[in-house]
């Protein structure tokens, strides 16, 4: 059984996949990483670069005796596995990107890297991780998962924040899309206020062998706000031969 090694994105964290490994259970083994400077490896030194990121997760899987698997990318994670497909492709069976794009500086974005920077400067640590996951939401802090999301964005010190916001705003893979070799799926909800459909668009279009599944009346956490219908999606593309 090919295991599923799942990379969160910024100011996320393994938590944040409880219920897939529980849906996925039965169909694979669920690997959910903490990069880090978040979650539960909130006190490791920062990471400031998308490809010290992909590099740091090859060495995680390598340590770990994980030489084949199928990689799912969240949002900041869909650019880190971009990278680490570019290094490792014939490690990959089914590559999964989910909220995400090939350009860091993200535009369309509910507001700029440089913005959310100065912000979190001023604001703090706490504040910044509960208003910037309320974006993640269809309807912001009155989505039911919300309260969980933000205590794991909360495990994220200022340098993390300030390092992940860097390693995006510094990033672009859209020249490397039509290189990728693994079979893909792109996963988008269409209310999505961080990635806009230019970016999904894109990926869909210019990687070789690429479906799209778009979910209806969500927003960048479609995980948490369509569990089960997320999870379908996932266990039917896992189980494609």
């Amino acid at each position: 059984m090919i295991p599923l090694v799942m990379v969160h994105g910024f100011m996320g964290g393994s938590a944040q996949w409880d219920a897939q490994k529980e849906a996925l259970a039965p169909t694979c083994n669920v690997i959910a990483l903490d990069l880090p400077g978040f979650g539960n490896n909130g006190h490791l030194p920062v990471i400031n670069a998308i490809g010290g990121f992909a590099d740091w997760v090859i060495g995680e899987l390598h340590n770990r005796g994980i030489t084949r698997f199928h990689l799912l990318g969240h949002s900041m994670g869909g650019m880190i596995v971009q990278e680490i497909a570019q290094r490792i492709p014939d490690q990959i069976d089914k590559l999964i990107l989910y909220s995400t794009g090939s350009v860091g500086v993200l535009p369309g974005r509910f507001e700029t890297i440089a913005e959310s920077k100065s912000r979190a400067q001023t604001d703090g640590a706490q504040a910044t991780a509960r208003r910037i996951s309320a974006s993640w939401f269809l309807h912001g802090q009155a989505a039911p998962a919300y309260e969980a999301c933000a205590a794991i964005a909360e495990q994220a010190g200022l340098d993390a924040i300030l390092a992940g916001l860097s390693a995006m705003e510094n990033w672009t893979g859209t020249a490397h899309l039509a290189a990728l070799k693994p079979k893909t799926l792109v996963i988008w909800g269409d209310g999505d206020r961080t990635y806009n459909w230019q970016q999904i668009e894109c990926l869909w279009q210019t990687i070789p062998n690429t479906n799209l599944c778009v979910f209806p009346n969500c927003a960048h956490a479609v995980h948490l706000e369509n569990p089960e219908g997320f999870n379908s999606e996932l266990i039917k593309y896992l189980a494609e031969g």
